[in-house]
């Protein structure tokens, strides 16, 4: 495994950790989640996640953009994004909020599927 790979998957670990973490702080109405460090921690986090996740590309060039699990994956990916923003950002009922979180855990749990398995029906 490639230093950069490692470093991916490390962060991929520290990302998830943090949003299961603020998840769980949303849920008991903590206020933990107004501290500074809770908010901008993940986004340094993230930042490496992504920049690590644009070097393995890179290394793979375009191309690899036409690879239907790697298409699947940043298309959950995206999804993934969308559920968190509604579930940790205030404005929706905690009902919504916390449905939106388990439906980004379930789509992170397939995220990590198709990533392992190259298979972008790994659930069918």
């Amino acid at each position: 495994m490639t230093l950069i790979k490692i470093i991916h998957v490390i962060f991929v670990l520290l990302s998830i950790s943090g949003f299961f973490a603020r998840g769980v702080l949303m849920i008991r109405d903590s206020a933990l989640l107004q501290q500074r460090w809770v908010k901008t921690v993940p986004h340094a986090v993230d930042t490496i996640l992504l920049l690590s996740a644009i070097i393995l590309a890179s290394q793979w060039g375009f191309a690899a953009l036409g690879i239907p699990w790697l298409q699947a994956k940043i298309g959950a990916l995206l999804v993934y994004i969308l559920l968190g923003v509604v579930a940790i950002r205030p404005g929706q009922s905690k009902s919504v909020r916390i449905g939106a979180w388990l439906g980004a855990m379930l789509t992170f749990a397939y995220i990590v599927s198709v990533a392992i398995t190259k298979n972008p029906l790994v659930f069918a």
